[in-house]
Order: C-alpha cells, then structure tokens, then sequence
C-alpha cells in the first residue's frame, strides 16, 4: 500500500473542493436565476470535461501552461514556479476537470428553490447575502453535499489529466491512482489490488451516504415548506 501516494491524493481532494464549492455555489446560483443570450453554450462548455478524454484536457493544459507558452512563463516569473510537474499544477487541472461535477448538482439544486420564498425574503428587506446564507443554502444543502462528493471522489481517482500535468513525481504529483498504474505495470497485482480496493470501498462508501443524507435533507426541506 502506497500511504504517500494515498495522502497526495487525499490532499489534492481536498484543496480541489476547498477551491471549487464556493465558485461552484455562485455559478450554480448565477446560472439558476439569470436568463442570458447564449446561456446554453455557457452550460455546455461547462460540461465539456464530462465527454472529453482527461488525456486531451491535460494535453492542452500542459500545452497551454507548460513553460513554451507565455502563460506559462508569465505564471512563472510571477510565483517563481512553474505549474507544471508541480502540486499546484494538479490542483488547477482537478478544478477545471470537476467544475461539471460541482456545478450542476448545485445548480440543479437551486432552480428546486421556490421563487416565492426568495420573493418572500426580499419583500421583508432581506440583503441578497443574508438571502443565501439563511434561506437558500439550508434549502440546497443536498446539492451541495452531492457536488462536493462527487468532486473529492472523482479527484481522489483522477488518473489521465493527472499523468499528463504532473507526471509521476514521488511525494509532489505520484498519486495513488498512477501508483496503482505503477503497481500494475511491475506485475505487483498485490499492491494494485489493496490499493484498488480502497478506492472502491470509498467511492461506494461515499456515494450511499450522499444518497442517504440528500433523501434526508430533501425530507426535511420538503417538510419545512409545508
């Protein structure tokens, strides 16, 4: 069992849902309320990683921010580090490659929202943030807890975009899913299978409680409405 490997991951997973849940709660609120020129392409492009291969995504960072392009020196000369074959790298990629996980539970769960409760709220001189966090998130909190699920699952497996920014870098960018792959290609299936194994007792694990947890939440705002 590769418990480094196995922490990178867990690491990764968690700054990828730190960084992506509050964006995701205001585009999901953004793109829930508002009717816009050009608004499905907006929503199609956000889905555009769930049907591209995360090889080609990671080619296109690595292209668009390797040390060729000028992005990639800008960012450089600017943090004194280059983004890619280093962590920081890894977290970008994860984060463009989840947004469609972490958006469109959230999303879905705003537009549930009655319109007459947030007319409600402002009729009573609520202030839109004060809206948000008393009315609406108790009301989306499913949704929430399922993007962030999925988002922190998906990116503890995250394997092609992870190869393809970060390499294989012992303690920076070897995550537990290229050591699994690592695992395999030495014919050390022992290792591969623990390894394997744990993820998918996690992804199941996680996957129930979410389910669980989003029918009893969803009870109880269905219940708090009446």
């Amino acid at each position: 069992m590769d418990w480094l490997a196995l922490g990178l991951s867990v690491k990764l997973s968690l700054v990828t849902v730190l960084v992506l849940i509050p964006f995701a709660i205001w585009a999901g609120r953004f793109l829930a309320y508002h009717q816009f020129r050009g608004k499905s392409w907006v929503e199609a492009l956000i889905m555009v990683p769930l049907v591209l291969p995360p090889t080609v995504i990671g080619y296109y960072m690595l292209v668009g921010l390797g040390s060729q392009s000028w992005l990639g020196r800008f960012i450089e000369q600017l943090f004194g580090q280059q983004l890619v074959f280093h962590f920081s790298g890894l977290v970008v990629a994860s984060v463009l490659v989840n947004i469609p996980f972490a958006i469109q539970p959230i999303q879905r769960a705003f537009e549930a929202v009655p319109e007459e409760v947030r007319d409600s709220a402002a009729c009573c001189g609520m202030q839109p943030f004060k809206v948000l966090m008393r009315i609406e998130l108790p009301l989306v909190w499913p949704g929430v807890l399922t993007a962030l699920v999925l988002c922190f699952s998906h990116v503890l497996g995250e394997f092609g975009v992870v190869l393809m920014m970060g390499g294989n870098i012992e303690g920076e960018t070897k995550t537990i899913a290229i050591s699994i792959y690592d695992s395999v290609q030495a014919f050390d299936f022992n290792s591969a299978g623990q390894m394997s194994l744990v993820l998918l007792l996690f992804a199941v694990t996680a996957l129930a409680l979410t389910t669980s947890l989003s029918r009893r939440l969803g009870g109880l705002n269905a219940t708090s409405r009446r």
